[in-house]
């Protein structure tokens, strides 16, 4: 790795972008999540002290990678994917790996639990980065350059489809496709991938029945309104009142147990419906404005590792949005996939603003 001049100036508009992301969802899965905590904790704010930790944990380790050169993570890439992929096999073990909405996809710590499928996007983009600036002199060879992190990346998403969760593997899988692309890969070979992709994710849907009732569900939800077309339903009630300016912060009804965990996957839906229009307008610009940060980031990064790195980080964040928000307003079948910084969790969040902080450094190198 080539050295590099620094600029010492972080992209401070990225900071204060995700920091007002972060305290939009916080304030949100307060109001989101209190009359489902009352019921079930006897306190309304369990949800909400425990995002504060999360999110105190996660902007505290942002700021620590935030200070970790780049380059330093293409020396340990190995070993980061390594730890991260034995995690995301010990999770399928009985007696370590915790059962949830029917996927085995936690580990327990303590009182609180880890999800490894999270942590093996980071690491995978770490590593794929690594490798395509290797042999990036091999790219365009279908063989040598294009096959080699397809298979890995197919490998590893075979496991986290063992425990099964589609939604994380969806996002793990767009997000290599892209890195792979934008390193250089050739039009046609995605054009195979293409058509491989659509056999697999047939087989995929086919292999599971619960699969096809989300797809039922998804292309006409009142077939089956209190069974698998029941929480795309919820989450359109809870929009369509919402308006321009919303039915006032507090005030949602939908999360008076119709719509399930509403501070979950789907925040948004509550978003829409107590803060309108204008609030869910507001949440997708913010969005667009990290993105906007973040090509520029990679555009202005001094090599091509920087550049994977960032794209790669900006990718996996955006795509994660992009499911997350098209299934909370029906244009697709449900996945179950969290809204990064604004959805209720300590695993995904964490790990989100680590990333962050990776790009955040990234931001202080220059050309």
């Amino acid at each position: 790795m080539q050295k590099v001049a620094k600029d010492h100036k972080p992209d401070y508009l990225l900071i204060g972008i995700i920091l007002t992301i972060l305290t939009l969802g916080t304030i949100m899965i307060y109001s989101a999540s209190s009359i489902w905590a009352s019921y079930k904790f006897d306190d309304a704010f369990y949800f909400l002290k425990r995002q504060l930790l999360f999110a105190g944990v996660g902007v505290i380790a942002m700021f620590i990678v935030a200070n970790i050169p780049y380059f330093k993570w293409i020396k340990y890439r190995k070993w980061i994917f390594l730890i991260c992929f034995l995690l995301l096999i010990a999770v399928l073990v009985p007696g370590i790996g915790m059962v949830r909405g029917g996927a085995r996809s936690w580990i327990g710590v303590g009182a609180f639990s880890i999800q490894p499928a999270e942590f093996i996007k980071l690491a995978m983009i770490m590593f794929l980065s690594g490798f395509l600036v290797q042999h990036q002199d091999k790219i365009t060879e279908f063989k040598k350059g294009f096959i080699p992190p397809l298979s890995l990346t197919f490998f590893v998403f075979l496991f986290i489809m063992l425990q099964p969760d589609l939604g994380t593997g969806m996002v793990f899988l767009l997000t290599c496709f892209l890195l792979i692309f934008v390193s250089g890969a050739r039009i046609s070979h995605f054009m195979f991938l293409i058509g491989f992709g659509i056999i697999g994710f047939l087989l995929l849907i086919i292999s599971a029945p619960y699969r096809i009732n989300r797809i039922t569900a998804f292309l006409d939800p009142w077939q089956d309104p209190l069974g698998t077309g029941f929480q795309i339903i919820q989450s359109l009630y809870a929009i369509g009142p919402g308006g321009l300016f919303g039915v006032g912060y507090g005030n949602s009804l939908q999360k008076y147990f119709y719509l399930p965990e509403p501070h979950n996957d789907f925040i948004f839906a509550i978003i829409a419906e107590e803060l309108g229009f204008i609030g869910a307008g507001f949440v997708i610009l913010l969005f667009f404005l990290f993105v906007w940060r973040g090509i520029l980031i990679s555009v202005y990064a001094p090599d091509l590792f920087a550049r994977l790195l960032a794209v790669g980080i900006v990718s996996m964040i955006m795509i994660q949005v992009m499911i997350n928000i098209s299934v909370v307003i029906g244009l697709i079948p449900v996945t179950g996939i969290t809204l990064p910084f604004l959805s209720y969790g300590g695993s995904s969040l964490t790990l989100t603003l680590c990333s962050v902080g990776i790009l955040i450094n990234i931001s202080k190198y220059k050309l």
